[in-house]
């Protein structure tokens, strides 16, 4: 009987020390063995935002317990495991790098592939882990540093069909939730702010709302908020502003994922038509309920990963390094952190004021 693998996956990227196992199961769906998460929400809290130099020591102080845990939940030995998946980046590379070197001489320790993983993709994958996923599919990927829409055409095939040319939306939410006075990290506490307004209070911008196709742009929104916070004067103010937002963003996805579900049906010639919505801020149930009714209307199966693999995760990496393992898709020992790392390398880049539709 042939040796299922079995992956460990480790992430490093941003303010998460993660690992996790995961193991073939003969069937679509693997079998997820441990998924062991550290925030570093306490150590930024007072910072208001993530410090990287503080980030990357708290991974280096955690990562050879976070990695030993995952091993016990799982019933696993590290000689039982098949090959390293690590996060190369995108990221903060002090973060990234802590990540990446103990992967690396682990792999080499252990006389195992080493599989460098682009963490958005850990993201566009992170459904199979519960799903039986097939290609090609769509994907919208909103977290806080990115936010797209992108073709996924097979395993490292990916057509990008619109991005944000400012700020992330997940990077949005966490700006207005600064500016209602909820600490870092506010972004999820938006939705049950908005749970308390009044979401037509505010009137508020939809930036490149009707061009650019699907692409999509946050900064005026959040200039918007930030001038309308001035002249709060009580809690419920705060709520309205929240639900406003909250509101403006739906409507804002609802459109420019109608316009991106066009894109996506040109080039599918399959005709499964099927959405992904992933990353953090895909956490968000007033987003998730808005974009199912969509799909729905619009013939799209709607997949969004569980709630505890929208964020950043370790099985979502160990997931992409199963994939690239059974295609011994392998890496170098060498092979270097990248703070910038599109999943689209063809893409245009679309970024600054000077962009013009």
């Amino acid at each position: 009987m042939k040796k299922r693998a079995i992956i460990l996956g480790i992430e490093s990227s941003c303010d998460e020390t993660a690992a996790a196992i995961i193991e073939e199961s003969g069937q679509n769906v693997p079998n997820l063995l441990s998924n062991v998460v550290s925030s570093q929400t306490e150590i930024h809290k007072k910072f208001g935002g993530v410090v990287p130099e503080l980030a990357a020591r708290s991974h280096i102080d955690k990562i050879d317990l976070i990695v030993n845990k995952a091993l016990q939940d799982s019933g696993k030995k590290l000689s039982d495991i098949d090959a390293i998946a690590v996060t190369a980046g995108p990221g903060l590379i002090v973060c990234l790098s802590v990540g990446l070197n103990f992967g690396k001489a682990l792999a080499m320790s252990l006389k195992k592939p080493f599989i460098a993983i682009n963490h958005l993709e850990g993201h566009a994958l992170s459904p199979k882990i519960v799903t039986d996923l097939k290609y090609p599919y769509l994907l919208l990927l909103i977290s806080g540093g990115h936010t797209q829409y992108l073709a996924v055409k097979n395993l490292g095939k990916y057509k990008r069909l619109g991005t944000t040319i400012d700020d992330a939306l997940g990077e949005a939410f966490d700006k207005t939730a600064k500016l209602l006075g909820i600490k870092f990290p506010g972004g999820p506490f938006i939705e049950k702010y908005a749970l308390l307004g009044d979401k037509n209070r505010f009137k508020l911008p939809k930036p490149i709302i009707n061009k650019g196709g699907c692409n999509l742009s946050f900064a005026g929104l959040k200039t918007a908020v930030l001038k309308i916070s001035k002249t709060l004067n009580n809690k419920q103010d705060k709520y309205d502003l929240a639900a406003s937002f909250q509101k403006t963003i739906e409507e804002i996805l609802y459109k420019k994922t109608k316009i991106a579900f066009d894109e996506f049906k040109k080039i599918n010639l399959r005709k499964n038509n099927t959405f992904v919505v992933a990353g953090g801020v895909a956490a968000n149930k007033k987003i998730r309920d808005n974009l199912e009714k969509l799909s729905l209307n619009e013939n799209f199966k709607a997949i969004f990963p569980p709630q505890y693999l929208c964020g950043d995760n370790a099985a979502m990496i160990a997931m992409a390094g199963l994939e690239r393992y059974k295609l011994k898709k392998f890496n170098k020992l060498s092979y270097p952190a990248k703070p910038r790392w599109a999943l689209d390398e063809k893409a245009i880049f679309l970024k600054g004021s000077g962009v013009k539709f």
